[in-house]
């Protein structure tokens, strides 16, 4: 089948839908490609580099091809070029927009809304709403230390000191992090808040402070968090206030999902900020969180606070933004081709495909949803389903209450095994075994290695203390750096194997095969976990 790129109908969109890059990655799962002359240019990608990389340099039949990829769903005009039975795959915000869920049923499309992948862990490389909300957040931070007009990072200098930035970002979703990670790494001093309070923990990860509403919301089942009630609304307005007139850049984020974007920030509170302070509006595309907001523009209020609203905060980065949509879309493909044969096949059983798929034509390749096999043909015109909404997915990881009482009350049980395992006569006996041994060991060896046997008592309580207070789940990549401790341990081994002492030529002898294991078991685990990181082969 024959997938077309063509240039994106609005003209203030710079991103293209594939990049050479996924143009050959596309090819490769057996995709003819066609890619509109001129498509490329805004995001720096000629029609020679698409031509290399294996694709069809066409006009506007490109939407004759079976399946158009854009950013964003193409005006009627443009649809009116496309074939019916053809498979369209774009961002639609089906939910704001259901007069397009009907007219693409009306034309007979196969429909997949790249914004409404459902936030699971194996969609993620999908998420085009995390791609684009990932560079976002980089971008706010640039807009605002271009507005901003002093140094981020502090310095003290001959003519005295220069204090740092201080920034507030309201949302630790994606495109907050992403800004919290840009703005900490330019120096400035980073405030965050968020209405999940586990997202308190990714914050500081990312060297800003957490700031946590007094009445915090819960995750909902869909990935994001859920709306506020109105106490919480009351304690998050109080606090926005306090910490946006405390800093210098307040960067907001809070977006709900086919809604107006929240009101976080009221005119009362851009009033009470210092003149020269800035604020980002990320969600201005959907009215903004800002009261004062203009989307689309950069104003300036009358104490002073620039108000940046640009709604194409991604598209001022279009060369990665397009390559980061572009493989959105080589994934998804990389899922409904499973046969790398150039025929995509909708699995309606699927939580992923089942989500993003708006409209369902019967002449398209699919399967599942009401049991049945749909023919595997397209380009004819027969009935279509729509299928929006799709079910809810669930997607906490969270046990179920009763299988948490199971764990619980198994756990428990085993509790009193454990605690007269380690408290009982066996445990008596073998500790003292081990004391009479060493007791033994030291009085046989000689005098000039006594101070040895101090200097290793002193490190075994150390390393007992530093590994406890370290947390379980970096206990594999700490034994991978104790592997150049027990290198040092081969090493002193090794020179005194030799020694005409029984004892000594003993421990040394047992020190060089427990450290050659160490050492080599060590680097063959760490291999194996590197090995998750890889990338994959295209």
């Amino acid at each position: 089948m024959r997938i077309g790129i063509p240039i994106e109908p609005d003209v203030r969109q710079p991103l293209v839908a594939a990049t050479p890059d996924t143009v050959a990655k596309l090819i490769k799962l057996g995709y003819d490609v066609d890619v509109q002359s001129g498509a490329g240019d805004h995001a720096a990608y000629p029609d020679d580099l698409y031509a290399s990389a294996g694709a069809r340099i066409v006009g506007e039949d490109v939407w004759r091809a079976d399946i158009i990829t854009t950013l964003d769903a193409p005006p009627r005009e443009c649809r009116n070029l496309m074939k019916p039975g053809a498979m369209l795959v774009s961002r639609m915000a089906p939910g704001r927009n259901p007069e397009l869920v009907d007219e693409l049923a009306a034309s007979h499309f196969t429909s997949l809304a790249m914004d409404a992948v459902p936030r699971l862990s194996r969609a993620q490389s999908m998420d085009v709403l995390s791609s684009m909300a990932n560079i976002a957040g980089y971008r706010a931070v640039v807009e605002a230390a271009n507005s901003f007009g002093r140094l981020f990072t502090g310095q003290v200098t001959a003519a005295g000191k220069v204090p740092p930035a201080t920034v507030y970002v309201i949302g630790a979703g994606v495109g907050g992090l992403a800004a919290i990670g840009t703005a900490n790494s330019m120096g400035a001093i980073v405030k965050a808040t968020d209405l999940r309070p586990e997202a308190g923990e990714q914050v500081e990860s990312m060297g800003a402070e957490f700031i946590p509403i007094p009445v915090a919301s819960e995750k909902s089942s869909d990935g994001y968090a859920k709306e506020m009630t109105d106490d919480q609304a009351t304690a998050a307005a109080k606090l926005y206030a306090e910490q946006s007139a405390a800093a210098d850049i307040v960067i907001t984020t809070a977006n709900i999902p086919g809604r107006k974007s929240p009101l976080l920030l009221t005119a009362d509170d851009v009033r009470a900020m210092r003149p020269g302070s800035v604020i980002v509006d990320m969600a201005a595309a959907n009215g903004g969180n800002c009261e004062l907001t203009v989307p689309g523009e950069v104003t300036v209020t009358d104490n002073g606070v620039t108000i940046i609203g640009h709604t194409d905060l991604a598209g001022r980065l279009p060369g990665q933004a397009s390559q980061l949509y572009g493989q959105n879309i080589v994934n998804l493909f990389k899922l409904i081709t499973p046969d790398k044969d150039g025929t995509p096949i909708l699995d309606l059983d699927d939580e992923i495909i089942r989500g993003i798929t708006v409209t369902l034509n019967g002449a398209s390749a699919s399967k599942g949803g009401d049991g049945n096999v749909e023919a595997e043909t397209t380009g004819a015109a027969t009935d279509t389903r729509i299928l929006w909404p799709p079910p809810p997915v669930q997607v906490s990881a969270t046990p179920a209450a009763a299988a948490q009482e199971k764990l619980a009350a198994a756990a428990t049980a085993e509790a009193p095994e454990k605690v007269a395992f380690m408290g009982g006569a066996k445990a008596k006996v073998g500790l003292a075994l081990a004391i009479i041994l060493g007791i033994a060991v030291i009085l046989a060896s000689p005098a000039t290695v006594s101070v040895n046997y101090m200097v290793l008592t002193l490190a075994i309580v150390l390393g007992f203390y530093v590994i406890s207070a370290v947390t379980p789940r970096l206990h594999t990549p700490l034994m991978s750096e104790t592997n150049a401790i027990s290198g040092i341990v081969l090493v002193g081994a090794i020179l005194v194997v030799g020694s005409g002492n029984l004892v000594v030529s003993s421990l040394a002898f047992l020190a060089i095969m427990l450290s050659s294991i160490n050492i080599f078991g060590g680097f063959t685990i760490t291999d194996r976990m590197l090995g998750m990181f890889r990338k994959e082969e295209a």
